[in-house]
């Protein structure tokens, strides 16, 4: 039996995921599982990265356990994040989280350098307050780029500490505002022209490549060796890439953010995208993924952690529904980026306390907030599109699921829940069988229960 390992690790948790196919079918088994949390330090909001890579260590010694050892191993993660290491190769810390607000007082700085327009013209990359260009000028101007030889965005950092590696990706790297989309390669001029040290940025891999073997001292931790590879790393191509998606249709990425959008071959560079601020991230087969952000079960997380974990999601959910009213609210307004208390947030937002018309609003406004993006989509491609799918662990959510069709007017289908982890698989497979990606497709329709909502 060929296992693969898909190390699918969001903003709030990782997970270990081993996959084989049995009758013509993908099968998967969650192996491990792990938080993710962020840390409120006296140098702002970071991640613990010592602690992330013991655990995405634990979840692959579990494998060795079970006696279930995979030919491959692919890591996704979230984007914009990176790990600065120096001359020795040791980290430099701390690792912030795009969360931080480090990041506030240079943006102005960057758009007298760089027009907005013309950045967007080069990169096709929405603007957003965390992207890491802006983190990285917050880096130099603070002195901690002084030291910095080696710029790993998060999965090639692991994938690093892995196997001795030190490569950059295509998918994840585009997420940083620093690709250019029609090159597909680093932008030097824009490296040059923020002075960014351009050593840093090396060549980029695409999907279903291979980073290198386990080193040796891992396989030693771990009892075995397998190859790991580059899957689609940035998290959201993943899910992308396992969507049961023809090139009219939609997708609707479902998880801590909400991303919406189609697949197009080449990047979406007008005016009218930049005003309306798409994003033209890579994908597989460098594919673009075209698509706006919007905070999505963050939202409905961070409820239930005010609520002490008091009421299941489910429970979150009947109590919206019976709830008759509702107020709409912008889900993307700054106070909700990382507030203290997320009812309060929203409930100042909409002028409530009551907890079921919280819920309800937020269930609306975002089931709007795709509406709004699907008409958007349509006006800057010339093209009507038919069925939205969505993916990803929020696609569970049935009132949310018909919310959106009716919002959106369209055919929905909900499925696969596990998208993030099964793209990663199938990026590893289309490697190890020499298989296309619509054929990686065909197999994630065949494996899983699809549902029309």
């Amino acid at each position: 039996m060929t296992y693969y390992l898909a190390i699918d690790i969001g903003a709030s948790s990782g997970r270990h995921i081993l996959s084989h196919i049995e009758n013509e079918k993908l099968v998967l088994e969650e192996i491990y599982r792990f938080d993710n949390n962020l840390t409120q330090s006296k140098y702002g909001l970071v991640w613990n990265i010592e602690s992330l890579f013991r655990e995405v260590l634990n979840g692959i010694k579990k494998c060795g356990e079970i006696g279930k050892i995979p030919k491959s191993i692919a890591i996704d993660t979230w984007g914009v994040d990176y790990v600065l290491l120096d001359e020795n190769k040791k980290e430099i810390l701390p690792c912030f989280c795009y969360r931080d607000s480090r990041t506030n007082g240079v943006i102005d700085e960057i758009e007298s350098i760089i027009l907005p327009t013309e950045l967007y013209s080069k990169t096709g990359i929405q603007k957003q307050n965390f992207n890491t260009i802006y983190q990285l000028y917050a880096d130099m101007k603070s002195g901690k780029l002084k030291r910095a030889k080696y710029f790993l965005m998060m999965p090639e950092y692991l994938s690093f500490k892995l196997t001795g590696e030190l490569k950059n990706e295509y998918t994840n790297a585009t997420t940083t505002g620093l690709v250019n989309a029609k090159r597909k390669t680093w932008d030097s001029d824009i490296i040059s022209d923020l002075d960014l040290p351009s050593e840093l940025f090396t060549a980029l891999n695409t999907p279903s490549s291979v980073i290198g073997e386990l080193s040796l001292d891992i396989q030693k931790k771990v009892g075995f060796n397998s190859f790991v590879l580059f899957a689609p790393s940035h998290d959201t191509a993943s899910a992308v890439c396992a969507c049961p998606m023809k090139d009219d249709d939609l997708y609707i990425s479902s998880g801590t953010w909400s991303l919406i959008g189609t697949e197009i071959t080449e990047p979406i560079l007008s005016d009218k995208a930049k005003n309306l601020n798409f994003t033209n991230e890579g994908g597989i087969d460098f594919r673009f993924r075209f698509l706006k952000n919007y905070m999505g079960m963050w939202l409905f997380q961070n409820i239930r952690r005010n609520l002490n974990k008091s009421m299941a999601y489910d429970e979150m959910m009947e109590l919206a529904k019976g709830c008759d009213s509702y107020k709409y609210f912008d889900v993307n307004d700054s106070t909700l980026v990382a507030p203290d208390n997320m009812i309060y947030s929203i409930g100042k937002l909409v002028n409530s306390n009551d907890l079921g018309f919280i819920i309800n609003s937020a269930y609306h406004s975002l089931a709007k907030s795709y509406a709004d993006a699907v008409n958007e989509i349509e006006k800057v491609t010339d093209k009507k599109f038919n069925t939205i799918h969505i993916v990803g662990g929020g696609c569970r959510d049935k009132y949310l699921n018909t919310l959106t069709r009716d919002y959106t007017n369209k055919s929905v289908t909900a499925g696969p829940v596990e998208a993030t982890a099964t793209g990663n698989i199938i990026s590893q497979i289309m490697w190890d069988k020499k298989i296309s990606l619509a054929s990686a497709r065909d197999l994630v329709k065949k494996s899983f229960d699809i549902k029309e909502i």
